[in-house]
């Protein structure tokens, strides 16, 4: 059970990345300026493309889950700071509160022995 749960959190986490990253492909130019408009060059933006869509088909495949899990707790975290920080509007504080829980979740699965640490053996 614990084999298939771990699964499905990681499809459910990925998908998110993977949506993004293929979005991002087809609306590159509208994502590009955007970046821009918020101080990040939009020449980053294969990078960004990379690591989305990279990140989560690596989680999806099992596949170096522990470094993908990192980088896109990392990418979460920044994306956070740069571009949900007008507290001011509602949707960006959710944004932003969204951005670090998918972070959280996403560093659990870069440490899954966090869940077990103090716990004794049974």
């Amino acid at each position: 059970m614990n084999k298939l749960v771990l699964i499905v959190s990681r499809v459910l986490l990925a998908q998110l990345f993977i949506v993004s990253g293929f979005g991002k492909i087809g609306g590159y130019a509208g994502t590009q300026g955007y970046m821009e408009s918020m101080g990040v060059p939009g020449a980053l933006l294969p990078l960004v493309i990379l690591v989305e869509l990279g990140g989560g088909l690596l989680l999806v495949a099992g596949l170096f889950t522990r470094w993908a899990a990192l980088a896109l707790a990392g990418f979460s975290i920044a994306a956070a700071l740069i571009f949900h920080t007008h507290f001011a509007e509602q949707m960006q504080m959710i944004m932003f509160m969204k951005n670090l829980s998918i972070a959280g979740g996403l560093l659990l699965l870069g440490f899954p022995e966090a869940l077990t640490a103090g716990k004794p053996a049974r």
